[in-house]
């Protein structure tokens, strides 16, 4: 089906984003999935290209887009190839924007420009061991000290964890404030006290450096706070419908390709005589899925056109998340039983997307979190 929610320009940029990942990023994934890790140099080489920090002025070395649609192209496009290890979408739309929104000036020409270039890679560190998706439950806390907060705690899950150069960092900055005594602190690399534990060993994304932090009396500068004392909690809560969006673009995209490339392997695959697509129960299948996910398509590129115009709200937002993630695991596996035994093995991508799929109905909210955020805004 036609979508009317981009343009020639938005093509061209496609068009070049996926000439980066056929040429950069595909030929080196299988040893980076190996090594548990990304190299730092397909960061570089996406800053040469401009694909970091499209939407940061141009004073500090981004692309100046005001529209947030070459974002999404960009996540398509990622979500399309199946590489969720370059955090990119992580980078460029979940954590450059506390820097974008809540930085002063001084902040923005210390950080930004190293983002851009991909030489400054970056991490937010929220989730607690025990903790989960209750952050106002944090227990990492940072004492004021005069000219510094002394940080202490543990976070887990932090993705980027080792490569990142600067950690956004959530603490309780006054522990007897609820969500008013949230902080962000931006944490560098090479401060004394801050120490990353192991990578995670997950179950899928494997590219993706997963890594528990640790913060031992560290002192943070009180140049490194971002935004004012105690806002960090709400700045957290509006930036994640912009998170939410991000993950279900590249979910959907992700479904796209997986099922685009079940459709080829039911042309090819032979049983009985005659290729499997053409028996009336797979072909009622792919026929489900198309269906699906072409509503999900028009839902959600009606999101994306309410976020440009800065009005799409943190229910509509969970709603896509989801949802999306939802149908997206549900493709995914459909897809891997048409594929029978093969859809098992390691050589055939579906094994693959069937692992990595599975996260994003945990991160930035589990969906059961999401359905409460839908709930509660329907009087419950």
């Amino acid at each position: 089906m036609e979508r009317n929610v981009y343009d020639s320009d938005h093509d061209a940029f496609r068009d070049a984003c996926s000439a980066f990942v056929e040429a950069e990023v595909l030929p080196h994934y299988d040893q980076w999935e190996r090594d548990g890790i990304v190299s730092r140099d397909v960061w570089k080489r996406a800053g040469v290209q401009g694909l970091l920090c499209m939407d940061v002025a141009q004073e500090y070395g981004g692309g100046g887009a005001a529209d947030w649609r070459f974002n999404a192209v960009l996540n398509e496009v990622l979500g399309a190839s199946a590489v969720p290890g370059l955090a990119m979408a992580l980078h460029n739309d979940v954590v450059v924007p506390y820097f974008t929104s809540m930085g002063t000036p001084e902040q923005k020409q210390r950080w930004l420009p190293g983002m851009t270039t991909g030489e400054t890679i970056t991490a937010i560190a929220m989730t607690e061991p025990g903790t989960g998706s209750d952050l106002a439950a944090l227990r990492t806390t940072a004492v004021d000290d005069g000219d510094a907060w002394v940080l202490n705690g543990s976070k887990t899950f932090t993705s980027n964890g080792h490569l990142a150069d600067v950690v956004v960092v959530a603490a309780k900055t006054d522990p007897t404030a609820g969500h008013a005594g949230v902080s962000l602190l931006v944490v560098e690399r090479g401060m004394p006290g801050f120490e990353r534990g192991r990578n995670l060993d997950k179950l899928g994304m494997k590219s993706q450096d997963t890594a528990e932090l640790h913060f031992t009396d560290v002192r943070v500068p009180k140049a490194n706070l971002l935004g004012e004392a105690g806002q960090g909690f709400y700045a957290m809560m509006d930036k994640l419908a912009q998170e939410r969006l991000v993950v279900a673009i590249g979910g959907l995209a992700h479904a796209w390709a997986v099922l685009e490339q079940t459709k080829a392997y039911c042309h090819q695959r032979e049983a009985f005589g005659r290729p499997i697509g053409t028996f009336q129960i797979n072909r009622h299948r792919m026929a489900e899925m198309h269906t699906e996910l072409t509503i999900a398509q028009v839902f959600l590129d009606r999101c994306l056109e309410l976020h440009v115009e800065h009005k799409l709200d943190a229910v509509t937002a969970a709603m896509a998340k989801y949802r999306i993630s939802d149908l997206q695991g549900e493709v995914i596996d459909a897809c891997l039983q048409l594929h029978g035994g093969y859809g098992f093995m390691e050589e055939y991508g579906i094994a693959r997307a069937y692992r990595d799929a599975r996260a994003q109905r945990i991160y930035a909210g589990t969906n059961e979190i999401m359905k409460e955020i839908i709930g509660k805004s329907l009087g419950f």
